[in-house]
């Protein structure tokens, strides 16, 4: 989305950086800015940073600054810790600011992770980007605005699309929305939904014969909150959750309050085939599919080669588990 030149200051960004000394809009005329709202745990801007970091490092030294906001999307997501290591992980390099209480986001007037805006020389906002896709339009936005400061800069060719889906008219298919496990902004699809909210005792939960597409169920013990669901399963009582999704990839933000523990991953009953096996699957030497959750983050659970529909099932037989939200990409 462009922006008429010379009519929309840009808003200023905040004090607590995680790589870099602080950096204002103002201090930063002269330059070009593009400001990327993020989340390290959200699959959409996992799926745009190849392109944010290849931009960095294309165009900072023709007058490009990259600033990554990192806004979270959980309560977790606030540790500097955890989005340090995020960094190191996805080989971000530009600068990085903390917007832990969402003041950049609301200064922007921001509605979604993730989201790009670019600003010129001057201060003035010129084209906005929301969600994914649209790679080569924003790079060439970013380019204008080069040109704009110096007529005589060499500019590469935009980057070429790295997913056969980032094609312009790639066929896209609706896949399960995402899924969000606790109350405050999603629900399972069990009768009565979350039961004994705000209560530490967990909540026995059953299936019923019939289990509705795009909706999570829980089997077993459970603790329901307002972000997440806690397993309190045990060896002779497991703890389950259940979702029939539309799609090809499936993934999962996890947590684990003890240490490191094993979730068993079922695919319509039975254990993965590995070639359908997500980067965070392992296997055991009898051939069962497994994940093994510690830190917060997303966990990256199935990469079907074909988009339909499928029943997935997670078991632990361990408390502690947090479930937060699933995400689907075809």
């Amino acid at each position: 989305m462009d922006v008429e030149p010379g009519t929309v200051h840009a808003p200023e960004l905040g004090p607590e950086w995680i790589n870099s000394p602080p950096l204002t809009i103002k201090g930063l005329r002269g330059r070009a800015v593009l400001v990327d709202f993020w989340d390290y745990t959200c699959v959409n801007c996992l799926r745009t940073l190849p392109y944010v970091v290849e931009w960095h490092r294309r165009y900072a030294d023709k007058g490009l600054t990259v600033i990554g906001v990192h806004t979270p999307e959980f309560s977790f997501a606030r540790s500097r810790e955890l989005i340090e290591e995020a960094l190191v992980r996805f080989g971000i390099e530009y600068p990085v600011v903390m917007d832990n209480d969402y003041a950049i986001w609301q200064a922007f007037a921001n509605r979604c992770w993730p989201a790009k805006y670019l600003v010129d020389s001057a201060g003035y906002l010129r084209f906005a980007h929301f969600g994914e896709g649209e790679y080569q339009e924003t790079e060439r936005a970013v380019q204008t605005v080069l040109r704009e400061m110096n007529s005589s800069v060499v500019l590469p060719e935009p980057l070429e699309p790295i997913r056969d889906t980032d094609h312009p008219g790639a066929a896209c298919y609706r896949t399960t929305p995402e899924l969000y496990l606790g109350s405050r902004r999603g629900s399972v699809g069990n009768e009565g939904g979350l039961l004994n909210q705000g209560e530490p005792a967990a909540a026995e939960y059953k299936l019923t014969s019939d289990l509705a597409a795009d909706k999570p169920y829980l089997a077993g013990p459970w603790i329901g909150t307002e972000e997440y669901v806690r397993s309190a399963g045990t060896e002779s009582q497991p703890s389950a959750l259940l979702v029939y999704y539309l799609g090809k990839e499936v993934n999962l933000v996890m947590a684990s309050i003890e240490s490191e523990q094993p979730v068993v991953l079922l695919q319509n009953g039975a254990p993965l085939a590995r070639e359908d096996a997500g980067e965070d699957v392992r296997f055991d030497e009898n051939g069962r599919s497994f994940v093994l959750v510690s830190e917060p983050r997303m966990y990256r659970l199935v990469r079907n080669s074909q988009f339909n529909q499928r029943l997935l099932q997670l078991v632990t037989r361990q408390p502690g588990l947090l479930a937060y939200a699933f995400t689907f990409v075809t």
